[in-house]
């Protein structure tokens, strides 16, 4: 049986298995009747909890274990797993965000170079589009200073979404720097990844695929 879950921890109704609240997604019942993710663990109500991939919210969907998760009125939307997709990539493009507004995300080629030259980079973000000859310069590069220690390299984001973390127009190439707000974008970009089922390329020079641009 199930063991029961401990204080920290929810049952995923798929699984039927108990996790660690991080590892899951909570639903909630909106008062229009609609079941919409709440990624933020915030809203008011009783939540039910979905592994964090998109498999197990479409197969949530799909076999109506959210609608029955709720013991009442409930409407379940077909594309509720892409929107749980579109509201991860939001969340980690805002986390982007306040990175750069704290000082700790650099943008364009000539400043990453330098930062990684001389700051403490924690990760290497590039546009899906971005060239190969500029991205491996910059590897080139994280490699002379770091050795075989691979930094995550972020490519899930189409130049247009990088935009709209720097507040500016082609961005191509960024990195990370240490601090607290750094740390969690890349949580964020861990989620979503994740939810994805990319999470085993985090640290491959490959990056991730790309999302659609945010509207």
């Amino acid at each position: 049986m199930p063991r029961r879950a401990e204080p920290g921890e929810r049952t995923c109704i798929v699984t039927r298995l108990a996790k660690p609240t991080d590892a899951l997604i909570r639903f909630v019942v909106a008062p229009d009747g609609s079941v919409v993710p709440d990624i933020r663990r915030r809203l008011p109500g009783r939540g039910v909890w979905v592994t964090a991939d998109a498999e197990h919210v479409r197969a949530a969907a799909r076999k109506r274990l959210l609608a029955r998760a709720f013991h009442g009125p409930a409407n379940v939307d077909d594309g509720i797993a892409d929107e749980v997709e579109r509201l991860l990539a939001s969340a980690a493009i805002s986390a982007l965000s306040l990175a750069r507004k704290a000082g700790t995300m650099v943008g364009g080629h000539a400043k990453v170079a330098a930062a990684i030259g001389h700051d403490p980079v924690i990760a290497l973000v590039h546009a899906a589009e971005a060239g190969a000859d500029g991205v491996d310069k910059l590897q080139a590069a994280a490699r002379r200073r770091y050795g075989e220690e691979k930094l995550p390299v972020i490519r899930c984001f189409a130049s247009g979404q990088l935009d709209l973390a720097f507040g500016r127009t082609n961005v191509i190439h960024a990195a990370l720097l240490a601090g607290p707000a750094s740390d969690n974008a890349l949580a964020r970009v861990r989620d979503l990844v994740r939810y994805r089922g990319d999470e085993a390329r985090m640290a491959g020079a490959g990056g991730f695929r790309p999302t659609p641009a945010l509207s």
